[in-house]
């Protein structure tokens, strides 16, 4: 068995920086290990035109500071000209699609995804990538993706050159219709791959690994897995990793998201390992992202031993996964 692995220009398809002081914590944990990440644009005001953007864009490099990392922009979904749209084209990655209310700071999302449908068509053929937090808030809090696959149906039928990410996808149905179109992807998270929803609540309720999508059932997860493990070619690490100070965490009404950046990849070194896949990684935290994005990431090798090393109790007021736990890997 492997005790040491290499891994080539890491990437996270899908991370919360935040802003202000929580940006300069959170920026460069996660620019010490990865090579680049594609940042979510859910601030208030979210990231929604071309000046918030670059204003944006050059907070993240200010806060990686010496690191080698590579922000891929994303803007948030709302109805663009033409106009709007080349002028950003240059400047990002992909437009990301909140269904309104659907998650953190998601007011301004999209209330008719039939009112959208003209800034789709804009995007499909300027080949802008939509990426999409696939739920809908009014369902059952365990159907809400479930219940919004069919969109996702209705969208890759009805726009097939537009390339469309399913973000941290969480069943095994959504696993299921990566194989249907060609142009549907999906991210997944290192939390989906490891838990369900017992570990959240099924005994006392563990506030750090509340999340949006909730976690779901062993199924689910392992299905997830499964194609994780594999390294599904349709299928990127996207950490989803959402930073909140520890008294929105621990608390009445506790904010959704789980902090993995600082940790993700000795997790999934020792997850891969556990399951014999370690052979795997290289594509599903990096190879994947760049064949279905067409990428270049800067070139940054990330060496990992297989040693025991015990989890920070927090990051500044911030608790990580597996807080003051072990790890059966680490990252040089």
């Amino acid at each position: 068995m492997p005790t040491e692995i290499f891994l080539q220009s890491p990437l996270d398809m899908h991370i919360h920086l935040r802003e202000g002081a929580m940006l300069d914590l959170v920026a460069p944990l996660s620019a010490e290990t990865f090579a680049g990440g594609v940042i979510m644009p859910n601030l208030v005001p979210p990231v929604a035109d071309l000046e918030r953007l670059e204003w944006y864009m050059g907070e993240v490099r200010r806060a990686v500071g010496e690191h080698i990392f590579t922000p891929y922009m994303a803007l948030f979904f709302r109805n663009y000209s033409e106009a709007d749209l080349a002028a950003v084209r240059e400047h990002i990655i992909g437009i990301k699609l909140y269904p309104e209310g659907v998650t953190t700071n998601s007011e301004g999302g999209v209330k008719s995804l039939s009112d959208a449908e003209q800034t789709m068509a804009m995007m499909q053929d300027m080949d802008i990538p939509l990426l999409v937090h696939g739920e809908v808030p009014e369902s059952f809090v365990m159907d809400r993706e479930s219940d919004f696959l069919p969109i996702y149906d209705e969208l890759a039928q009805k726009f097939p050159r537009l390339k469309i990410i399913m973000e941290h996808i969480t069943t095994a149905a959504a696993v299921k219709l990566l194989d249907r179109y060609e142009n549907v992807h999906a991210t997944v998270t290192l939390q989906h791959l490891l838990i369900t929803l017992d570990d959240v609540a099924g005994g006392l309720l563990n506030p750090h690994l509340f999340c949006k999508p909730i976690a779901k059932r062993p199924e689910d997860r392992d299905a997830l897995l499964h194609a994780a493990l594999t390294a599904h070619p349709k299928l990127m690490f996207g950490s989803d990793s959402a930073p909140h100070p520890l008294e929105k965490k621990e608390c009445c009404g506790c904010a959704a998201g789980v902090f993995t950046a600082p940790v993700a990849l000795a997790m999934l070194a020792e997850l891969f390992d556990a399951h014999d896949a370690l052979d795997k990684l290289q594509a599903f935290v990096s190879g994947n992202a760049q064949s279905i994005y067409g990428l270049r990431p800067p070139a940054k090798t990330v060496h990992l031993l297989k040693e025991p090393c015990t989890v920070p109790a927090k990051y500044g007021d911030v608790v990580p996964i597996r807080s003051g736990g072990e790890i059966g890997w680490r990252v040089v």
